[in-house]
């Protein structure tokens, strides 16, 4: 508009008559500048918004955050909104620009992948108002300093909370496993029905009722599972955002809640130069918070881990033989020839399953097609150390040493299938 008007009183230098319309223009200008100022800034209380956010941020998980606005002027109004995110999201061009009408409450949201633990602080929620003229805008400051903590995936938590006991196990990848012999402990003396094993008749008790009795078992209960968590260098490697430690947490606090379901006992320690964020195996109602939190302080500035002050305090501390699910990574058998007497005596008084990943960067260079010696060369080099890998886990297997070869992604649930498969086959 001012650019126009510049433009008339130009034009009015060649055509005098324009002056005195021009300025009336201007004078109109002004009259509904004051009018749009008016109509804002009369009422103290425009607006009322509010962000809801949830009561902590999953790691790992898309965070909805909700924001709520309700209009209290008259009229319609158009509202840009600048939410200043934490500084961790490095985000700096948000915005949402709507309109609400008069008296109404609307509801927008976005959302938030967190890729570390620890505390997130929003600042302002801004909202710029302009009433239908859009002259002018007003703008209006809500919720200051607002700390979110972001704790392990507890949405991954949910997810599989009951994974351990649907009958439909196969839709999330959970494999059937075959029971070996009968180690489970007894739960009660039942009628026979069609499909009952034909070893587990009680004859005695047949004899009594008159009619065919079976023996029930149930899984052993109460055994005690521990995750060792490697929070060393080798666990600093990042994927989709996460690093590998942040992957095993993640997936240690969903394994610790099935442990649990299933009546066993769940604890959990981490390691790097010595050993510490210890839970004690127990079954507790309260275990599952305890380890949440213990989980949500695991901090660490990525030295070289110790294996052999892992060994020594297992074997100090640990007396009962446990199932030890070990979340580390080895990319060579040097790595793993370093480590292996440690592993092997923690081995001998313990069913020790060994976690680590394999490097999903490798896949791309191994699939792409080489047009050039170069290329050619980094792709024997990919595929040298993928095999290297496989190597690894049929060494672990030679000293019976259980192991899980994954991808950070499929880290919670091909963990799950292991811990389903021991107590499947009963040789905890």
């Amino acid at each position: 508009m001012l650019l126009g008007i510049i433009g008339l009183f130009v034009c009015a230098f060649i055509f005098p008559n324009l002056y005195n319309a021009v300025w009336f223009v201007v004078l109109v200008l002004v009259t509904f500048l004051g009018l749009d100022i008016l109509i804002l800034y009369i009422t103290k209380t425009g607006i009322q918004a509010e962000r809801i956010t949830p009561e902590k941020l999953s790691n790992g998980d898309l965070n909805p955050i909700t924001l709520s606005i309700k209009n209290r002027y008259t009229f319609k109004i158009s509202v840009k909104i600048i939410d200043e995110i934490p500084f961790q999201f490095q985000v700096r061009d948000f915005k949402i620009v709507k309109t609400i009408k008069a008296s109404e409450q609307k509801e927008f949201g976005y959302d938030l992948r967190p890729t570390e633990r620890g505390e997130y602080y929003f600042g302002y929620l801004n909202i710029y108002v302009s009433s239908p003229l859009k002259l002018v805008s007003r703008r209006f400051s809500f919720d200051k300093d607002k700390m979110v903590p972001t704790y392990p995936s507890y949405i991954q938590l949910r997810k599989y909370d009951l994974l351990a006991f649907s009958n439909n196990l196969y839709q999330y990848g959970i494999k059937k496993i075959r029971r070996i012999g009968h180690t489970m402990e007894f739960e009660q003396i039942k009628e026979y029905v069609q499909g009952d094993d034909l070893r587990t008749l009680n004859w005695k008790a047949t004899a009594k009722k008159n009619a065919l009795m079976v023996n029930q078992f149930q899984d052993e209960k109460s055994q005690s599972v521990y995750m060792a968590i490697d929070k060393g260098r080798v666990m600093q490697m990042p994927f989709d955002g996460l690093s590998l430690l942040d992957y095993a947490i993640n997936s240690t606090l969903v394994l610790a809640n099935v442990i649990l379901k299933k009546q066993d006992k769940a604890g959990i320690f981490a390691f790097s130069k010595k050993v510490e964020n210890r839970v004690f195996a127990e079954k507790r109602a309260s275990q599952m918070q305890k380890i949440l939190e213990t989980l949500y302080n695991i901090k660490t500035d990525f030295f070289e881990s110790d294996y052999s002050r892992l060994y020594v305090d297992i074997k100090k501390n640990i007396n009962q033989r446990s199932l030890i699910i070990l979340y580390t990574n080895f990319e060579t058998m040097d790595g793993l020839n370093r480590q292996l007497p440690y592993l092997k005596g923690i081995a001998k008084s313990h069913l020790l399953v060994v976690v680590f990943f394999s490097n999903t960067e490798l896949n791309s260079i191994i699939n792409k097609k080489t047009d050039t010696i170069q290329e050619v060369y980094d792709k024997v080099i990919a595929e040298k150390f993928m095999f290297e890998k496989r190597l690894i886990a049929n060494e672990l297997k030679k000293y019976g040493i259980h192991s899980v070869l994954t991808q950070p992604e499929n880290l919670t649930l091909d963990t799950i299938n292991k811990y389903l498969e021991i107590k499947a086959r009963g040789i905890l």
